[in-house]
């Protein structure tokens, strides 16, 4: 069922104070399989990531590594864990630190470089000497650093719906503080998640089965590691807005995919750009076949009438394509 924008709105508001409360490393949200830890130490700090790991009945031989984005976890990617897998594949979910049931850490220099030396290293303790990335959202981004800076290691690199196909700062979008990044994230809470996604994520229409990952996210911000959780995030926001992997597209080697839904809209600080500007930015109808012509040989998927995220929005359309095109590399 797809409610009224009006309806939406009213019930974020009432659901914003019945919000659940998570721990900092998302205590108490239940993930679709076993959670395991890679433990590392990084920039002084004793950290740890989260991530699922699935063998399949029937093992293929490869091994797909899926990507969160920034306002989601490796627990979105539930549903497409067991398709892969179920197909063959060996699959592993990953929380970035900084997010979901991965470490907060303070005084944490965030980086894609960073976060894809992390990445590398969890695959190297776990023996995997190359794999298929798959990235959504800000995941793409990772995805596509991660592409540039360990290309043997990447067999195929497959973006969903990326950050990053536009340079928002370069096109004028005007610059946030960290400290100004914080004290937004202070205020966020159910009603402001769910209206962003609305918005930008689906078009206008809302369904009920949204309503988990809202709460998965809303959870975080409302429980006792809020200012910790609060505090990344700010930081992980500025990541996104000065470190643009647009500019570096066509430097990528590896068989690349680009999926892209046709209403998707998302634009990291589009709020703070004059509204003529707004207007233009995110237009992935746009960007997507832009930025495929500039990759040496990528394909591109587009999702008619689809959003931001495609495997929640539209889960059956989005892994028909997907293991079509993992199969086609």
């Amino acid at each position: 069922m797809r409610l009224p924008l009006l309806a939406v709105i009213l019930l974020s508001a009432t659901a914003a104070s019945a919000a659940p409360s998570y721990g900092p490393e998302l205590e108490g949200f239940d993930y679709p399989y076993p959670v395991k830890r890679h433990a590392f130490a990084s920039q002084g700090q004793d950290l740890s990531m989260a991530y699922m790991d699935v063998t399949p009945e029937r093992p293929n031989g490869r091994t797909v590594v899926l990507l969160h984005g920034k306002n989601f976890c490796a627990a979105t990617w539930g549903d497409t864990v067991g398709v892969l897998a179920r197909a063959g594949y060996r699959v592993l979910a990953l929380d970035q630190v900084g997010f979901c049931k991965s470490s907060k850490p303070a005084g944490y220099q965030f980086s894609f470089q960073q976060l894809a030396t992390n990445t590398h290293g969890l695959l190297a303790s776990l023996g995997i000497k190359e794999a298929t990335i798959v990235g959504h959202s800000m995941g793409g981004m990772l995805a596509a650093r991660y592409a540039l800076m360990f290309p043997d290691a990447v067999e195929q690199l497959v973006m969903v719906d990326p950050l990053g196909l536009e340079d928002w700062q370069a096109k004028g979008v005007p610059y946030q503080t960290i400290d100004a990044a914080y004290a937004a994230e202070r205020r966020t809470n159910a009603a402001s998640i769910k209206a962003y996604q609305l918005k930008f994520y689906y078009d206008g229409q809302w369904k009920p089965a949204y309503d988990r990952w809202v709460e998965m996210q809303a959870g975080l911000y409302a429980g006792p590691g809020a200012e910790r959780v609060a505090w990344n995030q700010a930081q992980t926001s500025d990541m996104v807005f000065t470190q643009p992997v647009v500019h570096e597209f066509d430097r990528l080697r590896v068989p690349t995919v680009l999926m892209v839904g046709t209403k998707d809209r998302t634009a990291p600080g589009a709020n703070r750009a004059a509204p003529a500007l707004a207007e233009t930015l995110g237009r992935y109808d746009r960007l997507g076949p832009e930025v495929a012509g500039r990759i040496k040989g990528a394909r591109l998927v587009t999702f008619e009438g689809l959003g931001h995220a495609p495997q929640v929005e539209a889960p059956d359309r989005f892994h028909e394509a997907l293991l079509r095109e993992v199969a086609a590399r």
